[in-house]
């Protein structure tokens, strides 16, 4: 057992014997699992108890319990083993730093235990996941509103040609109801946000207009973006919400960002040139655009250190970049200059995104929390605490009420805005969590990392859903499409890989309803793969989907020398 292993060799350490700690370490490291030997390879620089102290995940390991679930028959077969042996030492590391959570039934196979293992503390106790997550969609935010052409009949005596008019909620009122009383949706006023601006609900109308013309392919197509002759660094790319800009970084602190439509990167006219401007017109926003200045790129610079995560607003207009230098910095797409630094972080910042509806956005770091910020305040608003080692990977729940995290601890957390708490704790990935996002209907988490792995969560129950194995090398990406029914992931395997979400769905869906026993091994993941799309020698950083379900890639070409 791993966690033995571990305080055996720590407990050697401590009384000063290096030569029989690395005995122990030689003889007894081999023979751990696979996804440990990474683990093991850092316990050889603890040669000390000068260094048991400076580590911070050991003293975390060492004052945690670790989590081991096992049948009430192989509980007492351990106990019974340990006492006629008269093993005291072992005894005693059980009771100090071990949990074991007797669980009913059969002993489980080794392919079940290793679904569930890897995680730094073990797996999740029973009662780490019974919290009730709220994850329907209010109406408000529910992307399913359709247009609908209707004959404006009140005015009977003028003679207007038909109008395109928005329904904002969309369906029979009968399904409107049942939308607005969805007990897995919460209350929209249970996170507070701004009044939505004018130009924020015409951008909304415009998304939706758009969607209606998306394409429902089994195989989508496919538009790969590739940079060439990438010297800085190409650390990460994104593209914003209506897919018209790409933004790359770098690891020379530099920040691009390209226009991938035929609408050039405008600037704000001059102080000077905005005095003429008419304030009241309604195509005001078109007025104070300077159409000279238009090019197709823009850079930014203003951190001291590579940035490693970008991230544009829903509507365009900010963009947020997080750095090694451990500040997070939001930029204007309309100045193209930087507003705010916000700084709150100790170490490098790994990842930072907006909020489905801005405003809000979330970053984590290298200092094992994730913090909460608003665009109109410099001071974190939360802290979420509880990650073992650094957060890698962080993402809004399309309802706005919560937040996950992927960590280098092999866990993925789920945590409520109001309240701060931990909510949903995930085990299953066998190394550093890098990415993360949510079904349409916010019921089920999708992540994947670099043990090449895609996991499957679902949020109601607290369990894992299926496990994807396809890709050779770490996961960077994935994304649904906007239809929900085809999940997209690249990776450092120079490939993009199409699964069957709603075939998996739905065989969840089915087993749940026949009370099938959720730990029984589940189908094989190769009956879920689409297809697979290789580039030339590209790792594929970020994936999109388009509001026309388009799926773009983005990577950095890799040459051989």
């Amino acid at each position: 057992m791993f966690p033995m292993f571990v305080h055996l060799y720590l407990e050697i350490i401590y009384k000063d014997r290096q030569n029989l700690a690395r005995t122990f370490l030689k003889k007894f490291g081999p023979t751990q699992e696979d996804y440990y030997q990474e683990d093991i390879n850092r316990l050889k620089t603890i040669n000390s108890k000068e260094d048991m102290l400076k580590n911070e995940v050991i003293k975390d390991f060492r004052t945690s319990d670790f989590v081991v679930k096992m049948s009430r028959d192989s509980n007492q077969k351990l106990k019974d083993f340990l006492m006629e042996n008269k093993l005291t030492l072992l005894s005693n590391i059980i009771n100090q730093s071990l949990y074991i959570e007797v669980v009913s039934g059969y002993p489980r196979q080794k392919s079940q235990i290793a679904q569930t293992a890897g995680a730094l503390t073990g797996e999740v106790r029973n009662n780490a996941n019974k919290a009730k997550v709220l994850f329907g969609i209010p109406k408000e935010l529910d992307i399913s509103t359709m247009l609908d052409i209707e004959n404006d009949s009140e005015e009977d005596d003028d003679k207007r040609p038909k109008k395109k008019k928005l329904k904002k909620d969309s369906g029979s009122a009968a399904k409107r109801k049942k939308v607005s009383n969805n007990p897995n949706a919460p209350p929209a006023d249970r996170v507070p946000f701004p009044e939505m601006k004018e130009s924020d609900i015409t951008s909304r109308e415009g998304a939706v207009k758009e969607m209606l013309d998306r394409t429902h392919l089994k195989s989508p197509s496919i538009c790969f973006f590739t940079v060439f002759r990438a010297s800085k660094g190409l650390t990460c790319a994104t593209l914003s919400e209506d897919s018209t800009r790409l933004c790359l970084a770098y690891e020379d602190c530099s920040v691009q960002i390209r226009s991938i439509s035929r609408k050039k990167l405008r600037p704000v006219k001059s102080a000077a040139d905005l005095a003429s401007v008419n304030k009241e017109a309604e195509d005001v926003m078109e007025r104070i655009m300077d159409d000279k200045a238009a090019t197709d790129t823009r850079k930014f610079i203003g951190h001291s250190g590579p940035v490693y995560a970008v991230s544009i607003n829903p509507e365009g207009t900010f963009l947020l970049s997080a750095s090694e230098d451990g500040t997070i910095r939001l930029w204007s797409l309309h100045t193209f200059t930087c507003i705010v630094c916000f700084k709150g972080h100790s170490y490098p910042v790994w990842d930072v995104k907006f909020s489905p509806r801005g405003y809000y956005f979330v970053s984590g770091s290298h200092d094992r929390t994730a913090r909460l910020w608003t665009t109109d305040s410099i001071q974190p608003l939360r802290v979420f605490v509880g990650h073992l080692s650094d957060v890698d990977c962080v993402q809004f729940h399309p309802n706005c009420n919560y937040i996950a995290t992927g960590s280098s601890d092999r866990s993925c957390r789920l945590w409520d805005i109001p309240t701060g708490k931990c909510v949903r704790l995930f085990t299953g990935h066998k190394a550093t969590v890098n990415c993360l996002t949510f079904s349409i209907d916010g019921r089920y988490m999708i992540s994947g990392g670099f043990d090449k792995f895609i996991f499957i969560w679902d949020l109601r129950s607290g369990t894992v859903v299926n496990h994807l194995n396809g890709h050779f090398g770490a996961i960077y990406s994935v994304v649904l499409n906007r239809d929900g029914n085809i999940l997209a992931s690249g990776g450092e395997d120079y490939s993009i890989r199409l699964w069957n979400l709603k075939k998996i769905i739905s065989k969840h869906e089915e087993m749940v309803n026949i009370e099938i026993n959720e730990d029984k091994p589940k189908s094989e993941p190769e009956n879920y793969l689409i297809d697979s799309y290789m580039t030339k020698q590209t790792p594929v950083c970020a994936v999109h989907f388009t509001r026309q379900n388009l799926l773009i890639g983005v990577g950095a070409f890799k040459s051989d020398d």
